[in-house]
This record gives structure tokens, sequence and C-alpha cells, in this order.
């Protein structure tokens, strides 16, 4: 299988057309044709569903396509990596990172980097732990931010001084806007949107066997969107404090759990050589 007939069957899968892709590639049709033909025998499976105006992935051909994505991106990075050995000026940096006030130390450090190598990009990829860690582990990232645990044995790490706290995202006009804090007893009988994350992870902690009686009516990844549903009135959000707008000109405010509940920042990756400035610089805050 090979890189360049990845790429074409990729930009088909895009496209959604033969002839349009073959022009985005600057091959002619007959030999994009050929080489997806090929392609589909060397998998066995067939990739494309084929009609006058379109071609839809199959099945197998979506499997394809996220595999071949990765590929092509870890053969993209490796080829960066080696065109700028000689360049210690600039290269590109890949991070995973999760929704956090806390960001704020990595994006302090990488300005510091920015005045040193002028030529650094970074490419960020928010998302949750899971998400993040899974792109760590395939050797997509250099490394990631998290707010939650995870196998450290796995990882070299800096454990961030600074810890998120959870809390509700609700209407000022709520009648629990009132309240200071929010128990778990106050929880009990409204929907809730909550972080796929926090389901898993934090929520037990506070909940404890209660959990399983919450009555969950969304979940999420990102923040932003949960908010505009809590603006509208479906539910009530369970996330971190500073990441959404609760200032006296918006709709919403945050109340923070009680017991206080928190989650601590990580910054984990698998090669030291990389984050060697960072941790230097770091310590010394």
């Amino acid at each position: 299988m090979e890189i360049r007939v990845l790429r074409y069957f990729l930009a088909v899968a895009r496209e959604q057309n033969m002839t349009r892709a073959a022009q985005h590639l600057h091959v002619t049709q007959p030999t994009l044709s050929k080489q997806l033909k090929q392609l589909e025998d060397e998998v066995g499976k067939k990739l494309f569903i084929r009609s006058n105006y379109n071609l839809r992935l199959t099945q197998e051909g979506i499997l394809l396509r996220k595999r071949a994505e990765d590929i092509i991106n870890m053969v993209d990075k490796t080829m960066d990596e080696f065109q700028s050995l000689d360049d210690i000026t600039g290269g590109d940096i890949y991070i995973g990172a999760a929704e956090s006030k806390s960001f704020c130390y990595f994006a302090t450090i990488a300005k510091q980097l920015q005045l040193k190598y002028p030529d650094v990009r970074f490419h960020l990829y928010s998302g949750n732990t899971e998400i993040i860690a899974e792109r760590l582990d395939r050797g997509l990232l250099d490394f990631a931010i998290i707010v939650q645990e995870v196998d450290l044995s796995k990882y070299n790490y800096i454990k961030v001084p600074a810890s998120d706290r959870w809390g509700v995202i609700m209407r000022k006009d709520d009648k629990l806007a009132n309240k200071d804090f929010i128990t778990v007893n106050d929880l009990m009988d409204i929907p809730l949107i909550v972080s796929r994350q926090g389901l898993t992870e934090d929520f037990p902690k506070i909940f404890k066997e209660k959990v399983d009686d919450l009555h969950i009516v969304a979940t999420f990844d990102l923040i932003y969107n949960a908010s505009i549903m809590v603006k509208k009135k479906f539910g009530y959000a369970l996330s971190f404090d500073h990441l959404i707008d609760t200032s006296n000109e918006s709709e919403l405010c945050f109340r923070p759990l009680y017991p206080k509940l928190q989650s601590n920042m990580y910054i984990i990756w698998k090669n030291i050589k990389f984050l060697v400035p960072f941790h230097k610089n770091y310590s010394k805050k």
C-alpha cells in the first residue's frame, strides 16, 4: 500500500468526484481510476459506491479513510521533523489540549519559545483526555495537556501547580443562581448536560452511588455549544469555571459544587528530548 495511492484515495473521498480529484492531484482520470481499483483489489474490499453523480464511501472505505488520514499525518509530520533537523530556529509542535483556564501556563511558556525561535509553529488539537491520549499514543502529538489523571506510568509528565474547579453553569434568572454553591441533592431532579470525561472519571468521586440517578439529557466534549443549550433552557451544564463568559453582560453564571471537586492538570509526553527546555523554564516559576 503506497503513500501516494493513499493520498489519491483521500482526495477522491474528500471531493466525492473522480474528475475533481484528478484535477486537484494533477493526474489523468484514467490513472486515478486505475490506482483506486488496484487499492480495492489490494485490501480486498469495495471502498466506494459509485453513481452517475458522485462517489460515496462504503463502511470499509470510511474505516480506511480514518487509517489513511493517520498514516498521512504521521508521514508528513516525520518529513517535517527531518527537514527541520538543520534548522533549530523553527519547526512544528503538535499539542493536544483539554479546555482549561490553566492552559495559560503553557501559553506563557510557548510565548517564551516563540521569542527565541520565531519560526516555530504550534498546532493545537482540542478534545477530552481519552481522545488526546490516543493521538499521543499513536505518535500524532508531541505532547498533551490534560486535566484528568491518567496512567502516568506510560508517560513522562509535569504536574501543573493549578487545578480546575467543577461547578454548574446556569441561567442567571434560575432559582439555583441564588445559591452560593450547588450540592449533590440540588442536582438530582434537574436536566443535566455533562462532559463525557467528567461522567466517567470525575463525577463518581462526588456523586458516588447517586451518579446513576442523575437526570442526564445531553453529553459534550467541549463546553461552548453546551452553554448555548443552557441559554435556551435545555438544562444545566456541569463544567469547569472560567471556560465561558459569565460576566455581568452574560445570561449565564457559574456556581461551584460542594463538596469541592477539582481536576489537576498534567503535561504528558512520550519522549523527553522535546520538552526539556519547557521543563527548565517551568521549574523556575
